[in-house]
């Protein structure tokens, strides 16, 4: 069962190998076309303006990602690849980058342990400790003892 998202994506990706050449098409293999053929979205209805280049149209991030590897594999020369491989590695770097200016361990634990500081200080009023004898006790208890007789 393939989640909604990607089965939207392989309809879109299935639209666009539908506007390639025989040439272009034989280069992908057989396989890879019935597998977005068979779990794309087949209620999903997404047309291409052949008007407008296909670089312009609007398409889902996971749907860039199946042709940029469609692309990578089976298109690019050696050439392409490598810049394509800089170009991610690149994009995979600012992307890591943004996640640890956000969720910064460093930082996250800092605050916490700011905030355990605070507790812990508010927490260490004196308790007055009530002692009792042993004698009031233990007729506290008799006292409970006979009214459950009762």
């Amino acid at each position: 069962m393939v989640s909604n998202t990607y089965a939207r994506a392989y309809a879109e990706v299935y639209e666009i190998l539908k506007h390639l050449n025989v040439e272009e098409i034989s280069k992908i293999p057989k396989e890879k076309i019935d597998f977005y053929n068979a779990n794309r979205d087949k209620d999903y209805k997404f047309k291409i303006n052949p008007a407008i280049n296909l670089e312009k149209q609007e398409f889902s991030s996971k749907t860039y990602a199946i042709i940029i590897s469609l692309f990578r594999n089976y298109f690019a020369t050696d050439g392409q690849k490598a810049s394509l491989d800089d170009i991610l590695k690149y994009n995979q770097e600012i992307k890591e980058k943004q996640k640890r200016e956000r969720y910064n361990p460093d930082q996250i634990f800092k605050d916490k342990r700011k905030n355990n500081i605070n507790i812990i200080t508010e927490n260490n009023l004196p308790v007055e400790v009530k002692k009792e004898n042993f004698f009031i006790k233990f007729i506290s208890y008799i006292k409970t003892w006979f009214t459950k007789l009762k």
